[in-house]
């Protein structure tokens, strides 16, 4: 991409491809939302805050006027990280190589809309929020793939365990798919199936516990998979995406995808109904809608995302 580039894989959704996606995907106008609540998880992984919403009314003694507060870390469920939650951490810098000092911490006003310190909003959010996370989605019900036939799930979605590339094209040729460039990768690997269905008692233990999650592997071939294939983006109803702890010796696998490629990674998708609706109708492409938070030189954001069909 250009030198001063701030939309990475995101450029593969041009207006060809997103008009292409909409005109052959949109046929029953059935949508279905792919964003877990914003209360949850109510113990956050990785020491993120737990999601606040506090609900007051505006007016003394008049209960049908509310407003609604809401503190939360942007990562903490359903979420994109974007170019600067992840750089290359051994070379200091990030997507593009901007250098990891040359970006504001902190909060800092910015009461002119016209006139943004260029510090603040480089690499942020809001460049795919202007331009929309769009076009065809493609959904790997991972889940569904393992377990086929009454078997269990062979891994523990809350520990530690690598998905490879193997696993994901047997998975697309059992769906029928077939990828290509611009598509938005979701799988399904079991995070939120478990969660949903366990007790709260192991749920509070995923906000203390070390980080062990289930994800794709962190490998030259799983590289060699998304890079080739074309994605403008890869999402998971995981925490991390990839498997997690990255392998020691190894550069986490959101180096190269955030830091090298500028590449979105959603984590948290709650991908439940769409992967029954996929099952049912034995469709698993759809039209992808996404469009994150408007946050000037924010690190990620809700995803607010939805497959059409």
């Amino acid at each position: 991409w250009p030198e001063k580039d701030e939309l990475g894989t995101v450029n593969l959704l041009t207006e060809e491809v997103v008009k292409r996606a909409a005109q052959e995907e949109i046929r029953t106008g059935k949508s279905i939302s792919l964003n877990w609540p914003v209360n949850f998880p109510e113990h956050p992984a990785f020491e993120r805050k737990t999601p606040e919403v506090t609900q007051s009314i505006k007016i003394p003694q008049v209960l049908t006027v509310r407003d609604d507060e809401i503190h939360l870390n942007t990562q903490s469920g359903t979420q994109w990280d974007g170019m600067r939650h992840f750089g290359l951490v051994h070379d200091g810098v990030y997507y593009k190589g901007i250098p990891a000092d040359s970006l504001p911490l902190g909060r800092h006003p910015i009461p002119d809309p016209l006139n943004i310190d260029p510090k603040l909003s480089k690499l942020g959010i809001q460049n795919w929020a202007k331009h929309g996370i769009c076009g065809r989605g493609v959904l790997l019900d991972l889940v569904h793939f393992y377990t086929e036939g009454g078997k269990d799930l062979p891994y523990d979605p809350f520990e530690s365990h690598p998905i490879g590339v193997a696993d994901l094209e047997a998975c697309a040729k059992k769906q029928g798919v077939e990828f290509r460039p611009g598509d938005i990768l979701l799988l399904r690997a079991g995070f939120i199936r478990k969660y949903n269905t366990t007790t709260n008692e192991i749920r509070a233990v995923l906000g203390s516990k070390e980080e062990t999650f289930a994800g794709i592997v962190n490998s030259i071939d799983m590289k060699r998979f998304l890079w080739n294939n074309h994605f403008a983006a890869v999402a998971s109803d995981q925490p991390a995406l990839e498997c997690w702890p990255a392998p020691k010796g190894t550069h986490h696998l959101h180096e190269t995808l955030l830091g090298l490629w500028g590449m979105p990674i959603g984590e948290f998708f709650d991908l439940e109904d769409l992967a029954e609706y996929c099952k049912e109708t034995g469709r698993y492409t759809f039209y992808f809608s996404s469009w994150p938070l408007n946050i000037i030189g924010g690190c990620a954001s809700p995803a607010n995302a939805a497959a059409q069909f």
